[in-house]
């Protein structure tokens, strides 16, 4: 019986294996100039993580082969080269793993979190409220207005708090419930929660980033192919959390200055 449940063991673990390494459930198509790194990354921690798997699996199974089948009764006192041994040998090998993945990873890191948004970029305030996505491009000026947390009215579409009344920046803001964007232009975003935690999720541009309330959060990423991509919460944040969601919008650039022509109109 012990052996018969070795060779399961050895199936369940290799068949697990097989898809992991085909990628037969892999990630969408990756349309952003960083995510190359993102699936790289993600292909070396499958791969360690699954040899971790199959290794100990297949360790178990040779415990259970050979010591499944006693019948002298007798109840195991101690594991072999003694319990301090298997807990630093699992230490060594899961800190090996762990500091390994942390190398590999520090440049994909350091692509979107520590470098800074090119020059040329697109500048996009992203704000997140319970349950939706609002974003806004500054007018022909080129500035934002400021923004007046008092005068936040959801009622007037004055999702930002904005008094073009007083604030000339504020004039010419575009307002829009979709992020519109030209392709292979970087964009940069900046990101605030009006109300509680929320997440801006793109699996196409392998970009999940939470909002914090209180913070403002850069991000910038240069989306390059053209085409229509949803946007999610990730955070749970309330009864409507499951129909939060916006699109993204990647268009070429003159349908994009098409687009904001007619938003400023």
């Amino acid at each position: 019986m012990g052996k018969l449940l070795a060779v399961v063991l050895l199936v369940i673990a290799i068949g697990s294996a097989i898809p992991i390494l085909m990628h037969t459930w892999w990630m969408p198509e990756d349309i952003s100039s960083h995510g190359y790194m993102i699936d790289k990354q993600m292909s070396e921690t499958m791969a360690e993580s699954g040899i971790a798997f199959v290794a100990a699996q297949l360790v178990l199974a040779g415990f259970v082969a050979m010591f499944g089948d006693k019948k002298n009764g007798r109840k195991a006192t101690h594991l072999p080269g003694g319990a301090k041994a298997v807990v630093i040998a699992a230490i060594a090998l899961v800190g090996t793993e762990v500091l390994a993945l942390g190398v590999f990873g520090k440049d994909a890191w350091a692509e979107v979190y520590f470098k800074k948004a090119a020059t040329d970029a697109l500048p996009i305030q992203v704000q997140a409220e319970q349950f939706g996505f609002y974003f806004r491009y500054a007018g022909p000026d080129g500035k934002f207005g400021p923004l007046h947390p008092d005068k936040i009215d959801e009622g007037n579409q004055n999702f930002f708090g904005l008094d073009p009344a007083n604030d000339v920046e504020s004039r010419d803001d575009i307002i829009a419930a979709s992020l519109v964007i030209p392709v292979n232009k970087p964009i940069s975003l900046m990101m605030h929660a009006k109300d509680v935690g929320h997440s801006f999720y793109v699996r196409e541009l392998r970009i999940q980033q939470d909002f914090v309330p209180g913070l403002d959060i850069p991000m910038h990423f240069t989306a390059t192919k053209v085409g229509k991509y949803e946007i999610v919460c990730t955070q749970l944040c309330g009864l409507g959390h499951y129909n939060m969601r916006a699109y993204l919008e990647v268009k070429s650039q003159e349908d994009f200055d098409q687009w904001l022509k007619q938003q400023s109109q």
